[in-house]
């Protein structure tokens, strides 16, 4: 098995990167989910309301990239570093509530575990199985498998993996939720994922995991189980 994609989310909820290569500290993918949108009352922008989180579909209009130490912002009314003021106010322009790009000041702003993966078996099993286009962009994993079997990767819940110079320790399954379906990253709206996994899957695919070791990991670097273990958190 090898590393088919690595992606990069700088700013919570928009669009993200691409990488050839990144490197992954005790915090995850470095620059992922290091900024995130943050509303007066100190909830994350995102697709879904929680004690954490505020709704607000117009963030999936925006993308971000790391430029330095800092994210570059895409949006339909041009582009602004992270920090800018004239970012905050388009932001808030767009959004019609007033918001900010704010920078994480301790861990990243991640749902759960610190880095995401799927196998590409796993997403051909829901293009073929669910009747939908199952891009890879609509769960915006941090890894992207090669794998020949699907939900391999289930199986590896409590072992610990090494990916080129990096160990992980599979923590759990990811629940989804409607982000699945709605228009991104140049998607459009597909109605139906989230319903199908509900179905048959549990609503879950991927897998969450906890860096163990710090290092590197690029495009085409090989995935090892290297220790299995019998109590997932999951």
């Amino acid at each position: 098995m090898k590393i088919a994609e690595i992606r990069r989310y700088p700013v919570k909820a928009m669009g993200g990167e691409s990488l050839r290569s990144v490197e992954v500290d005790s915090r995850g993918l470095v620059g992922d989910r290091w900024f995130s949108v943050v509303d007066t009352e100190g909830k994350l922008a995102t697709g879904k309301h929680s004690r954490r989180f505020r709704r607000y579909d117009e963030i999936f209009e925006y993308s971000a990239a790391m430029a330095g130490d800092d994210a570059q912002v895409v949006g339909p009314s041009g582009s602004w570093r992270a920090g800018d003021v004239d970012l905050d106010r388009a932001l808030s322009d767009h959004f019609r509530s007033e918001v900010r790009v704010q920078r994480a000041t301790g861990a990243p702003y991640q749902d759960a575990g610190q880095v995401s993966l799927v196998g590409t078996a796993s997403l051909d099993w829901c293009r073929e199985h669910l009747d939908v286009d199952a891009d890879r962009r609509r769960i915006r994993p941090n890894l992207v498998v090669a794998t020949t079997e699907p939900f391999v990767e289930e199986r590896w819940g409590g072992a610990t993996i090494r990916v080129g110079g990096v160990e992980l320790t599979v923590v759990e399954r990811i629940e989804r939720c409607r982000m699945v379906d709605i228009a991104q990253e140049g998607l459009a709206e597909q109605a139906g994922w989230l319903k199908a996994l509900g179905r048959e899957r549990d609503l879950c695919l991927g897998m969450y995991a906890d860096v163990t070791s710090a290092g590197s990991v690029a495009l085409g670097d090989r995935l090892d189980v290297v220790r299995m273990k019998h109590s997932p958190r999951d």
